[in-house]
């Protein structure tokens, strides 16, 4: 059985604590924060609770006073410290001397590549980043990006093992700054920042064309695979047809300077009386929901 090692018990720290735990794994659980640590049997019960799945779940999860009693034996490092690059660097440092030497070291770092912080680590070549989007363990897709030290077993041992625990390895071919989930995320998001900023259209609108619209393909078939089937003739019918206008459309596309005060005020306003933690909830709730649809649709496909 492999035995994993969740480092910093945040929301994603506990979320991948369920992902291993519901595939049998044996997972422990540190967190420089002893209260933190204390609150962890409760917060994961209630997770799982959230999510619908078995509550024998948290018999998996074990939370451990030291970081050396979290690496022990571990065959999978999973850090979720904070994002900043000496706080990682040093993080890193104490999990290269402290881990197994045939362990794998992955950071959920949704923002720093692996050259950054693996940079004069002894255990350079096992290093990676497995970033999630939260909640993991409600949303599948987890991307893997190498350093250029990272070696190849290490990123097919990472692959393997997320096939294994019913996530979706998304592997990287060489590092670059926000990987693809936030490249494509910053894109969308800054165009929406800036039809929404010129009112052309309301925040409401705005997220219903893609809840209702985009959202509804790209649950179950991506942008790529859409364009295929969007032109008889397939995708090179689709971009003699198609490229040119939407070529035009992306030169004008919004950039950096979508991203103001005055954008986050237009879309906090649409938002009033918000309790942030509850509708939290409630999306982690849909989300599970959601997964739950979904898996069992391709369950029966396969």
């Amino acid at each position: 059985m492999t035995a994993i090692a969740i480092v910093g018990a945040g929301l994603i720290g506990r979320s991948w604590a369920i992902v291993f735990a519901r595939a049998g794994l044996s997972v422990r659980v540190w967190d420089p924060d002893p209260d933190v640590l204390e609150r962890l049997p409760a917060d994961i019960a209630a997770m799982i609770d959230d999510a619908g799945a078995d509550p024998a779940v948290a018999d998996q999860v074990t939370p451990v006073p030291t970081l050396a009693e979290a690496l022990d034996g571990a065959e999978w490092v999973q850090e979720n410290g904070p994002e900043k690059l000496e706080v990682k660097r040093a993080l890193f440092a104490d999990i290269d001397r402290l881990a197994a030497p045939g362990a794998i070291l992955a950071s959920s770092s949704s923002a720093l590549m692996p050259s950054a912080w693996s940079e004069g680590l002894a255990g350079a070549a096992r290093c990676l980043v497995a970033h999630p989007v939260n909640p993991p363990h409600l949303v599948p897709v987890v991307e893997l990006c190498p350093s250029a030290r990272t070696m190849p077993e290490a990123m097919d041992r990472a692959e393997a093992l997320f096939r294994d625990v019913g996530q979706v390895p998304a592997r990287l071919n060489h590092e670059i700054g926000g990987f693809v989930l936030n490249r494509l995320q910053a894109v969308l998001l800054a165009e929406s920042l800036r039809l929404v900023s010129e009112g052309v259209i309301s925040v409401k609108g705005l997220d219903d064309t893609v809840r209702h619209g985009l959202g509804r393909r790209w649950a179950f078939m991506g942008p790529l695979e859409t364009i295929l089937l969007n032109a008889p003739d397939g995708v090179p019918d689709y971009m003699r047809r198609y490229g040119p206008m939407l070529a035009a459309l992306t030169d004008g596309a919004a950039r950096g300077e979508a991203f103001t005060e005055d954008a986050g005020r237009i879309v906090a306003e649409a938002f009033p009386g918000t309790h942030i933690r509850d509708r939290q909830d409630w999306r982690d709730r849909e989300l599970a929901a959601l997964d739950r649809h979904l898996r069992s649709r391709i369950e029966r496909n396969n």
